[in-house]
């Protein structure tokens, strides 16, 4: 145990629901939790998509959530949220790393006698802060991953996060996607309209990269994808995207889970960052391969082609 840590009377709940990127960059804060704190049951209340890179990265017990689905269908779901508050329940100790009201009030209604949060400067949501007695300031100029160490180590003074492997989240055991080692991979998806980059400008760069460009895609992408006109990936589950961004040569993607998944891989990525702050949001580690709008304009259509391609040139020359 870390010199300082005064470890909670029993187990522990950390709250990070969703989205892909949000909980990669919990992971750290997450594992730096388990490794100064041993012995310790700690459990993670994440939405289910999410359950397995938690308990194969973080090496912690999930507890998953489908919050949507049961807001929609509370009636059908009825022994599935009861199951939730069963799991959730026992915890000396939680930590919200969301932020927002939902996840507080899950960590009220976890009874955890302590429930850690951000102050009323970093948390997402002001109301939250009524479910929160132990709010934790965090430098707000540093990455969102700072934030989330900065506010565990608030439960684990001096302690220090340790080096995170997601390699064994990779995995393809059908073989599909052996044959795109080394690819140039093209993500045209995002989360939100203001996210994307032009289609067209994608385009130009399968053009550049045509010999080794891959296009990969989700739920509700593959039209968008095919529109560039390279090579595009067969349909993927997040373990096996994982495998294909972790054998690519370089990924380019705006900010959104799957670069966040390929940075965290190890693999080379280059952002493209327009209505976020590559600083707070940037690909972590390598916030130095973002070309960025941020400071100006703040769309992503003034991203230029060529500053990309010569962005990724550089990146591949490495």
């Amino acid at each position: 145990m870390s010199a300082g840590a005064r470890p909670p009377a029993s187990g522990l709940l950390v709250i990070r629901l969703s989205a892909l990127g949000d909980v990669i960059h919990t992971v750290p804060a997450v594992a730096m939790l388990r490794h100064a704190l041993p012995g310790l049951p700690i459990e993670w209340a994440v939405e289910s998509p999410y359950r397995e890179l938690v308990e194969i990265v973080a090496g912690v017990g999930a507890i998953p959530a489908s919050l949507k689905r049961w807001s929609r269908s509370p009636v059908a779901s009825r022994r599935e949220m009861a199951s939730f508050r069963r799991a959730i329940r026992g915890h000396a100790t939680a930590i919200d790393f969301q932020g927002l009201i939902k996840s507080a009030v899950i960590a009220c209604a976890s009874g955890a006698t302590l429930r850690y949060g951000f102050d009323r400067a970093a948390i997402r949501e002001k109301p939250a802060l009524l479910f929160i007695n132990r709010r934790v300031p965090v430098d707000r100029t540093q990455h969102v991953v700072d934030w989330n160490i900065a506010l565990a180590r608030a439960v684990v003074p001096h302690a220090v996060a340790p080096p995170v492997d997601f390699s064994p989240f990779a995995s393809d055991p059908s073989g599909k996607l052996s044959g795109y080692a080394g690819a140039v991979v093209l993500m045209p998806g995002a989360g939100r309209p203001e996210k994307l980059w032009p289609i067209e400008r994608f385009r130009e760069l399968a053009s550049r990269f045509a010999e080794r460009a891959l296009v990969v895609w989700g739920p509700g992408e593959k039209e968008m994808a095919e529109a560039i006109g390279a090579p595009v990936a067969p349909a993927t589950n997040l373990r096996e995207l994982a495998y294909a961004l972790s054998r690519a040569a370089v990924v380019i993607g705006a900010d959104t889970g799957p670069l966040h998944l390929a940075a965290a891989l190890g693999t080379k990525v280059v952002g493209l960052y327009g209505p976020t702050n590559p600083r707070r949001n940037g690909p972590y580690q390598q916030l130095q391969r973002c070309v960025s709008t941020f400071e100006t304009s703040q769309r992503m259509d003034s991203i230029a082609p060529q500053a990309v391609i010569s962005m990724v040139e550089r990146t591949l020359a490495e």
